[in-house]
């Protein structure tokens, strides 16, 4: 299976996207892990991206295209993936298409986690991090023992700027403009699949795998 996995910040889409990929065998692709995969190899492609990035700059359509269809081409992606995080509008799904056609292929499905905006602000708002660990909480579904404190080293944990209410009904906001067009693009084309993604992570899966028939 060839997947697209969409949806807001904070809709569970990478979480999902790991365990879906796990259950299938084929690998889990997320443009940030391309991003930081190639510009640690010393080929062209990735001294170009170094570039860009220590530049502190987006990195553009054009580029990303290029390297999602250079992840695509490797033999571990020839009996299928899932695409998390890209394409993001709809010049990089058009892109995309392209890319599938010269690997002799199509896409199955693009799949839309539907998340009303308030739970989403209430799954990222409630989101807090130990910064001497890495540790992650949720006051509502994995609270600290002590409140406000990680469990593994007592230091107090922090909200990040991202996960602040005002942020994130931006962040929506922008996510909505940018990705309307985009769902329109798959649904035109038969392939978007809308699914409830409000449940427990294990609801979620099961939900998921019943719509790819597994």
């Amino acid at each position: 299976m060839r997947i697209v996995i969409l949806g807001p910040p904070g809709a569970g889409k990478g979480t999902q996207a790991s365990r879906l990929a796990d259950h299938l065998g084929i690998p889990h692709i997320a443009t940030g892990d391309i991003f930081r995969q190639v510009a640690a190899e010393e080929t062209e492609l990735g001294r170009r991206l170094r570039a860009t990035m220590d530049a502190g700059e987006l990195v553009p359509d054009e580029f990303t295209n290029e390297l999602v269809k250079d992840r695509l081409a490797k033999s571990d992606a020839s009996n299928g993936f899932i695409l998390d995080g890209y394409p993001r509008n709809v010049d990089q799904a058009a892109a995309l298409d392209e890319a599938l056609d010269d690997l002799g292929t199509k896409l199955s499905h693009a799949i839309k986690f539907m998340v009303r905006g308030d739970d989403i602000v209430r799954r990222l708002s409630g989101r807090r991090i130990c910064l001497e660990c890495g540790a992650v909480y949720h006051m509502e579904t994995h609270p600290p023992q002590e409140n406000e404190k990680c469990d593994h080293d007592g230091t107090s944990l922090v909200r990040r700027e991202d996960d602040m209410e005002d942020t994130i009904l931006r962040r929506l906001e922008v996510y909505g403009e940018q990705t309307r067009p985009l769902y329109d693009f798959y649904r035109e084309r038969g392939k978007l699949v809308e699914m409830d993604g409000l449940g427990s992570e294990e609801e979620v899966f099961e939900r998921l795998l019943g719509i790819l028939g597994h």
